[in-house]
């Protein structure tokens, strides 16, 4: 009868796979739901991040949004991904207080969007002020328009820019008759 003894090497194949096993279960990331200890402070959400969110996605609660980024340690991005992955979000606990509100930051978004410059229509904006006067006559006699794509890139750019111009000033001829047509049967 043979004896079976334990050598060297089955001794260190022991230790190093029993040391990885240790350290595998030791590094191991707590759940997202959890902290990681009773020292760890929970991760300070910036309302600008829930805004961002928010706005991507209008039919989701902002408690929600905040709560999964609270859980996530800020990632815009795996809210982004759980959201659009349809799996939704988790509904924040009652305990959970929202970051500071949106309406603390109104009076620096408004003053933001003043110092933006204004353009009141589109005419102004693609100043289209010296067309009106064509505009309110439309050409008869329109030249033919192009029936295929062309090649040279500034003449793409110029058709593109043309056919804007005209859909503005089709929009603005328009309405000038539905001002009037309201105008005439209010008179009458």
């Amino acid at each position: 009868m043979a004896e079976q003894s334990i050598n060297v090497p089955q001794v260190l194949v022991f230790i190093v796979v029993t040391f990885l096993a240790v350290r595998w279960y030791l590094s191991k990331p707590t759940a997202a739901g959890t902290r990681a200890g009773p020292n760890s402070a929970p991760v300070r959400i910036n309302p600008a991040q829930v805004d961002q969110v928010a706005q991507m996605f209008p039919q989701l609660a902002r408690r929600d949004i905040a709560w999964d980024l609270q859980r996530n340690g800020g990632n815009v991005a795996a809210t982004t991904e759980r959201a659009l992955s349809g799996r939704g979000l988790d509904a924040a606990p009652a305990s959970f207080q929202l970051p500071a509100s949106r309406t603390a930051l109104a009076p620096v978004r408004a003053a933001a969007a003043s110092a933006k410059p204004v353009h009141p229509d589109l005419i102004t904006r693609y100043n289209l002020s010296s067309k009106i006067g064509q505009a309110s006559q439309p050409a008869q006699d329109e030249q033919p328009k192009a029936k295929s794509w062309s090649q040279d890139k500034n003449e793409r750019q110029a058709n593109l820019q043309r056919r804007r111009e005209e859909m503005i000033l089709a929009a603005r001829r328009k309405l000038e008759e539905q001002e009037k047509a309201k105008a005439s049967s209010a008179v009458a």
